[in-house]
């Protein structure tokens, strides 16, 4: 019976403060939402990885080719002389505007690289795709852009790449209208004592490319992904911690009178700690629900982010999946626990007739401020020791995470200490009450302030690191894709014929050839290159030995990228073994952005010397900018190229810069989440404290000050708080960039980037964390405009 009273009165509570409970619930749904979309996000796309492994890995197989196409007879032929091989019909089907990559394989012999993991354990699949009428296996955001006529039966799958139907050899050919097989692709493993396999076939054989781990290539993106969610389930905690402060301290009378009445502490604790488990549980089931709404928005961004960086064919539909959803619930609780551990520990401190009299939540004495200063300046110092000594990503986050904890536990005492300063400035009685207004209720909404610079750090400092990312990232294009056109030939004597027919158009014919090594146990490229002014004159090295073009040239030497250079800690002039019987030493290192595995360049004749027979098919074409197009034409006329095999260096540019936008569309997206939050955090902390205020409004309005001017002056008392937060954030961005670019993304990816300033974005920046405060006094102030003359007159006819 006692525990029922209890809760009732407890409950009562949030009956008569209706705003302060959807303030709480508002706060950590927002929270948990904002994690919980990031993990959804992160989830999904490991899924996807899982799901397309085998589809992934379709290049990484050897192939062999011929320039007068491939049979079945070839394929017979190698099958009996007892080669793993199995045949291969690729090709592009237009569709109207839609163009279908198709893609044959022989379900009974394709290995699972080969992207027969689509079928596997199927046999209603396996019987579609061996059936008359065929069938084509494609991804459901593939489907939707098909046509339903003139196309054999469709069924979805998500181990298909987007863009791509999967089918058989012979539904292949019949939709192309080709006879002859793409190659005969060969499987990983060939039985042992048979003779190499180019010794029994007129076939070429072109090694595939190195695959990659794409979970650990993209672990460093989903790191820095978790790492915003956490910033932004902070950022909301700051709204809850406030909410439940003040809802505390509001009923100390309450608890005084319970435990008066004979319910034990204990009990009390029980009650308190059910209800924030019940508030806690309401709210992540609504985060939940706002999370897969914020994840299913950003996906497609995310998925054509890891499409571009990493080759990752991701799905852009989100699916449900309970880890996460549990694991948000889970969250929202740990959140709520944390946010209310210090006001329950108060309660549990708290004598039996301790006073009843209601004070803000986050109100301070000067003993509390010279401890917390203390401790941000203590959490500093440790950002600062992580940033000289720290070794690895984990630790560059604990670096981050120390500097922005740090610097928003000492935004309270800087922003007293500035208010003491600009006092001498005030104009008159006004001005001077105005200061010392401020500087009092700069702890009641520390925590509000906190967000606030929390999300402006995030926007500068991400801001800054992509600016500088994207003006570095254009000037490095610039030099790197020298070349007008960049051709690939399907096969060797293609791209003989290919060169003979360009030779007297063109400056210049440059290789573009590239084997695969292993270098220092890590899979890598060694490209080799012609002595050519292109290079000498435009190739971005950041470090390098006199003569070094001389020396490459020469294939005395080799370039190395700046991933490899730094994740192996090289030094110039120190040698790297290339193969088991090659060693070279190292002339210099040159800038790699977006690429994470290690790679070489050396002298295409020493390459040659030590890979003959190895087929040229790509090479880059130096020829004057207005005789592109007909290049172009001529050779895709000519040769029948497909449009991905003919590449001018204006596409080449725009669709890097194209993924390189959408890279950090998911990061700009979260910033503008998370700068929304802290204005409502600024938006509840004024609402909950506004009654409080009376007692310091009503003398002033006493002595004259109408409720219109005393309005005014509440928002600017708001706006000068968000200015001077704005104006600790912006060297705690800075910061917060030069630790991304110097430290993080070093770690991460393997590069370092100049640091480039863009204060026209800060002053931006500035305008919307006032807009965001304004906005959020609005409401405040127009309460305070519309309280009846007895409201503040009763102030007078109490004991304050």
């Amino acid at each position: 019976m006692m525990m029922r009273t209890g809760m009732s009165a407890l409950l009562a509570h949030w009956r008569r403060h209706p705003i302060q409970l959807a303030t709480l619930l508002i706060g950590l749904a927002l929270a948990t939402a904002l994690w919980s979309g990031v993990q959804a996000i992160n989830a999904e796309a490991r899924a996807s990885y899982d799901r397309a492994a085998g589809a992934l890995g379709q290049g990484t197989l050897d192939r062999l080719v011929s320039a007068e196409g491939v049979t079945l007879g070839d394929f017979a032929d190698l099958r009996r002389a007892g080669y793993v091989v199995t045949p291969l019909v690729e090709g592009t089907l237009a569709l109207g505007e839609t163009r279908l990559t198709l893609r044959g394989i022989d379900p009974l012999t394709a290995p699972p690289g080969l992207g027969n993991a689509a079928i596997a354990g199927d046999d209603t699949a396996l019987d579609g795709l061996l059936s008359e009428d065929g069938l084509l296996l494609v991804a459901p955001e593939t489907a939707r852009g098909l046509p339903r006529d003139g196309l054999p039966p469709l069924r979805l799958s998500g181990q298909v790449d987007q863009g791509t139907a999967l089918t058989e050899i012979t539904t292949a050919q019949r939709l192309l209208g080709v006879e002859e097989l793409t190659a005969l692709v060969l499987a990983p493993e060939q039985p042992f004592g048979l003779p190499a396999i180019e010794t029994a076939t007129r076939l070429t054989r072109i090694e595939g490319q190195s695959g990659g781990d794409l979970a650990r290539l993209t672990d460093s993106f989903h790191l820095n992904l978790t790492a915003f969610g956490l910033l932004s389930f902070a950022v909301g905690l700051f709204i809850v911690q406030s909410a439940i402060g003040l809802a505390f301290e509001q009923r100390r009378a309450t608890f005084r009178t319970l435990r008066a009445l004979g319910l034990p502490l204990s009990r009390l604790m029980v009650l308190l700690a059910a209800e924030l488990s019940l508030i806690a549980l309401l709210a992540g089931i609504a985060g939940i629900a706002l999370g897969y709404a914020i994840a299913a928005t950003l996906l497609p961004g995310v998925a054509g982010t890891l499409r571009g960086l990493y080759g990752a064919d991701v799905s852009g539909q989100l699916g449900f999946d309970p880890l996460w959803a549990l694991s948000a619930l889970a969250i929202a609780l740990l959140g709520a626990g944390l946010a209310g551990a210090q006001a329950l520990w108060r309660v549990a401190q708290m004598p039996l007739l301790a006073p009843a009299r209601p004070r803000a939540w986050a109100m301070a004495n000067a003993r509390a401020l010279r401890l917390q200063g203390a401790f941000a300046a203590a959490l500093l110092g440790a950002s600062l020791g992580l940033a000289i000594w720290g070794d690895g990503l984990v630790l560059a986050f604990a670096c981050l995470a120390a500097l922005l904890i740090g610097a928003a536990l000492a935004l309270p005492p800087v922003l007293i200490g500035t208010l003491r300063l600009l006092r001498p400035l005030a104009r008159g009685p006004v001005g001077g009450w105005l200061l010392a207004d401020a500087r009092q209720q700069v702890p009641a909404l520390s925590l509000a302030l906190m967000a606030l610079l929390l999300a402006l750090s995030a926007n500068i400092g991400v801001g800054t690191m992509v600016g500088s990312f994207r003006t570095t990232f254009t000037g490095w294009l610039d030099q790197r894709l020298a070349a007008e056109l960049y051709v690939t030939a399907r096969t060797p004597s293609e791209a003989q014929a290919i060169r003979a027919a360009v030779a007297p158009e063109v400056d210049a014919i440059l290789p573009v050839w590239s084997v695969d090594v292993t270098v220092a146990a890590q899979p890598a490229e060694i490209f080799g290159i012609v002595d050519h002014p292109t290079y000498r004159d435009n190739w971005p090295l950041l470090r390098a030995e006199p003569q070094v073009w001389d020396r490459i040239a020469a294939g005395d030497a080799v370039l190395v990228n700046e991933q490899l250079f730094r994740r192996e800690a090289l030094a110039l002039g120190e040698p790297i073994a290339i193969t088991p019987d090659w060693t070279l030493p190292i002339a210099g290192v040159y800038s790699d952005y977006g690429n994470p595995a290690g790679q070489l360049i050396t002298g295409i004749e020493a390459l040659d010397q030590r890979f003959p027979n190895r087929p040229r098919l790509r090479f880059a074409l130096r020829v004057d900018p207005e005789a592109v197009p007909d290049l172009v034409a001529m050779l895709r006329d000519r040769f029948d190229l497909p449009a991905a095999n003919v590449i001018d260096q204006a596409q080449v540019k725009a669709l890097s810069l194209r993924i390189f936008d959408q890279t950090f569309l998911v990061s700009g997206a979260l910033n503008v989440l998370t700068l929304g939050v802290a204005g409502f955090a600024i938006l509840t902390s004024l609402l909950t404290l506004s009654t409080l205020r009376l007692p310091q409004l009503a003398p002033v309005w006493a002595l004259g000050l109408t409720p219109g001017r005393l309005g005014r002056l509440e928002v600017a008392r708001t706006a000068l708080l968000a200015l001077l937060t704005w104006a600790v954030a912006v060297p705690v961005g800075l910061l917060l960039a030069w630790v991304l670019l110097a430290i993080a993304n070093v770690e991460a990816f393997g590069w370092r980037l100049p640091m480039v300033l863009f204060p026209a974005q800060w002053l931006w920046l500035a305008l919307a964390a006032l807009a965001a405060a304004i906005l959020a006094c609005l409401w405040p102030v127009y309460r305070l405009t519309r309280l009846p003359p007895s409201h503040l007159l009763r102030v007078f006819a109490n004991d304050r």
